[in-house]
């Protein structure tokens, strides 16, 4: 049971119509909800139609009269009625009015608020009053309709019943300086002795909907953040200028798609999201815990650290729960507690492939070797995984374990893409060596798909040949960057140069003709990128047909571009291999070095020996 207060310091800001339609949100949300008229000036929930209960029953005042009368606490059930069925779900509501509206002056004429605590116990009553509510009508939630103002009653409604309380509040310095002290006296129940943590949820409502060209509004919502002490802005409720309001409609159940409706339901999330017990509500905070850093909310780390704490404890069967857990704990860079989650998470039947994959991870780098070979084999078992994922999972396999490249590409994460997400993962496996086989496989499935599949990819054999490239398996690689045509030259220009690379791999020797075609190609205009690869695919070009100088300034040019790589990484065809921008330009001194003749016998690294190809000097 989760106890929420609406409260506001002054009416007119819809405090009522917020809490009616929270209530209606959750309950066809397939929550219970328990709403209760604490609103005892100016009772009004039970006039809601879907809140009239079925059958009449008396109050909280009535309830607070008898137990004067009797000294003893009465049983709530006779003060509670259901409300009528709502939505198809298990969702149910029931009230608890303010009282008989027969007699409702005259009883509440009876009761003195100070001499009931300070005489009668009524601290006592109330915290019996609460759990009667747990056990009779087991809600999962407590709505309460608070009094405005400073009250006698009004701290049982703001300190003593709840686990939160919404204020909501017009932005006027009459409000800031009311709500000042009651948002003071609330923070002061996380003090000794009580040490009770309340949650403030801060609602500005009844806001007009108009340009603030002159920030007026902007600075007092700055002046009550700075005042009531909350980093956030706070939620909005806009006013809204409609007759439906004198019908009094529940715009979460009528007009679900307005922006009232949406507004009330933001309310609902926020209040959700800090009582964990409701699952839905414990996956949107954690969701939201996972951009800490950026203060989603006003509570120390201490704080949500203890709140989550608590969440693990109340689901600790849930595995989606746990795992999503575990995944804020590796985000916060605590991987013994996030691989202990996750490893929960499974044994309690979260089975998704994204499981398997961190368990995997995590095992890997505590030498797990079996295990998390094992956990990356159930993820290429799956259908559907993402391409992310299924890149990471050949990445594991490939370190671990001596699985054939086709095999992995015969696998059923890989099988079940679709050809655009198969181009995309042969496309981000070219960066290592050890994951060339792989692309090689993959992109001579592509190849063939292409020739019958609707969507065409006529580069995957110029990309089957970069991969062979890569892998020092030139005579192949050749191949693929002849067969778009029989005849060389109409050969457009990536060809041409590939083509020449393949061949002095083949040959041990530059044959300069192929080089001078692919000049020509670019006084041509055919080319004409202005890309670091570009640029150091033709510095090669003019070294090979003696161009020095040429040569030289398009490795210098290829270098001034490195800073504005957008991803930090570029194609070098000294390795074909995506390296970083720091390994590129190790790749353009070692070219320097090559045309500048400080090293004659220099050879790109893709000609030495297979382990050397892929690494670093």
């Amino acid at each position: 049971m989760y106890v929420t207060t609406f409260y506001s310091f002054k009416g007119g800001v819809g405090r009522t119509m917020a809490l009616v339609n929270a209530a209606v949100s959750l309950a066809l949300r397939g929550r219970r909800v328990l709403v209760v008229d604490f609103d005892i000036e100016a009772p009004g929930l039970d006039t809601f139609d879907l809140l009239q209960p079925r059958t009449g029953v008396p109050g909280v005042v009535d309830f607070v009269a008898r137990y004067l009368q009797t000294g003893t606490a009465p049983d709530a059930l006779e003060y509670i009625g259901e409300c009528p069925e709502i939505g198809a779900a298990d969702g149910k509501l029931w009230i608890m009015p303010s009282g008989r509206a027969d007699a409702y002056a005259a009883t509440l004429g009876q009761i003195n608020w100070v001499d009931l605590y300070e005489r009668h116990d009524g601290y006592l009553l109330f915290e019996d009053l609460r759990q009667q509510w747990s056990q009779i009508v087991q809600p999962d939630y407590v709505l309460i309709d608070s009094r405005t103002g400073h009250t006698d009653s009004s701290g049982i409604c703001t300190r003593q019943l709840p686990d939160a309380v919404v204020i909501l509040f017009f932005p006027n310095e009459q409000n800031l300086r009311g709500l000042t002290q009651v948002v003071r006296d609330i923070r002061s129940e996380g003090e000794e002795p009580r040490s009770k943590e309340i949650s403030l949820h801060f609602v500005m409502s009844n806001v007009p909907d108009l340009d603030d060209e002159d920030e007026i509004l902007q600075d007092k919502m700055s002046a009550f953040r700075k005042q009531l002490g909350f980093r956030r802005d706070p939620m909005v409720v806009h006013r809204y200028d409609s007759l439906s309001l004198l019908n009094q409609i529940v715009f979460s159940k009528d007009r679900p798609r307005s922006r009232l409706a949406r507004e009330y339901d933001r309310i609902v999330r926020e209040i959700s999201a800090h009582n964990w017990n409701d699952r839905d509500g414990v996956l949107e905070y954690i969701r939201r815990a996972g951009g800490r850093r950026r203060r989603f909310e006003d509570v120390s780390i201490l704080a949500m650290d203890d709140r989550l704490e608590k969440i693990a404890a109340a689901h600790s069967d849930d595995g989606e729960v746990l795992f999503r857990l575990g995944e804020l704990k590796e985000g916060d860079r605590q991987p013994e507690a996030a691989a202990q989650l996750i490893h929960q998470a499974i044994q309690h039947g979260y089975d998704r492939p994204e499981a398997f994959l961190k368990r995997s991870r995590f095992r890997a780098e505590n030498d797990e070797r079996e295990g998390a070979i094992e956990d990356a084999g159930h993820v290429l078992d799956c259908n559907n995984v993402s391409p992310p994922m299924v890149r990471e999972a050949i990445g594991l396999l490939t370190r671990l374990s001596e699985r054939a490249a086709l095999e992995l590409v015969e696998s059923n994460a890989v099988t079940s893409l679709d050809l655009s997400e198969k181009v995309w993962l042969a496309e981000t496996l070219n960066r290592s060596r050890a994951h060339l086989p792989v692309a090689v496989a993959l992109w001579k499935m592509i190849a063939a798909a292409s020739d019958t599949s609707n969507f065409k990819y006529p580069g995957a054999q110029s990309l089957l040949g970069l991969s062979h490239m890569g892998l020092g398996q030139f005579a192949e690689a050749a191949e693929c960057f002849r067969r778009p045509t029989s005849d060389m030259s109409p050969m457009e220009i990536g060809n041409m140069f590939n083509y020449g690379m393949a061949r002095w791999g083949m040959v041990g020797t530059i044959e300069a003709g192929i080089f001078e075609r692919v000049i020509a190609l670019d006084e041509s205009g055919e080319g004409n990128e202005e890309t670091a690869n570009y640029l150091q695919c033709m510095a090669i070009a003019y070294w090979a047909t003696g161009e020095t100088d040429k040569a030289a300034d398009r490795a210098d040019r290829a270098e001034r571009l490195l800073p504005t790589l957008r991803k930090g990484s570029e194609f070098s065809c000294w390795r074909y291999l995506v390296v970083s921008a720091g390994t590129f330009k190790k790749d353009l001194d070692e070219m320097r070095a090559m045309i500048q003749e400080i090293e004659p016998r220099t050879l790109p690294r893709f000609m030495r020996t297979p382990d050397a190809a892929g690494s670093d000097p």
